[in-house]
């Protein structure tokens, strides 16, 4: 047997025990975390997170994106199916302001960007307490066709706007709800 060989049968001896040791390190380490699943049926309070997600109520949000934050957080929670009894109601203040983008030398804009941003509170309804608070942002980019002096941009750029008022809406929707379910599956 050469020194060369010795050589590597060693190397793989150590990589092998220091995997081991990573492994092991691993599988202690994760055994105590408390990690469970947010959206397995039961949760360490011994309640079922998709029920409690169905007795929140959401209070209604002005304006045309707040209507689609609302009707996407009531999908999100309910399943599309109906909500249970309230015992909690979400309050969301929405606000929308945009940005323009890549402005050209005559000083049109080509883009614009959306940005949602939501202050809400969890109110407990029994005594009227808010028991959790937060806020959140969402941003959606979109193309302007005006910009580059085409007829019938109006259009475009009316319907490139809903479209980011959506995947906004969308996006900030699903931040609201993991937010909200992290919130519920630790303390309800």
């Amino acid at each position: 047997m050469s020194w060369l060989e010795i050589s590597k049968n060693g190397n793989r001896l150590r990589r092998g025990a220091g995997l081991a040791v990573i492994a092991g390190f691993l599988a202690f380490g994760s055994a105590g975390c408390g990690f469970h699943p947010m959206y397995g049926t039961p949760t360490a309070g011994g309640h079922d997170l998709t029920e409690m997600m169905k007795r929140v109520e959401i209070a209604a949000i002005s304006s045309r994106t707040g209507q689609k934050l609302r009707n996407e957080l009531l999908f999100g929670t309910t399943g599309g199916g109906g909500t249970l009894a309230p015992v909690y109601r979400l309050d969301i203040a929405l606000r929308e302001s945009y940005r323009n983008t890549l402005v050209t030398q005559a000083g049109n804009p080509t883009g614009r960007i959306l940005q949602l941003d939501a202050e809400f509170r969890l109110v407990r309804l029994a005594d009227n307490e808010t028991v959790f608070k937060g806020a959140s942002t969402s941003e959606a980019a979109y193309d302007l066709a005006g910009s580059t002096g085409n007829a019938g941009s109006i259009y475009g750029d009316t319907r490139a706007a809903l479209n980011a008022q959506n995947r906004a809406a969308r996006t900030l929707a699903d931040t609201l709800k993991t937010r909200l379910a992290a919130y519920l599956s630790r303390d309800a």
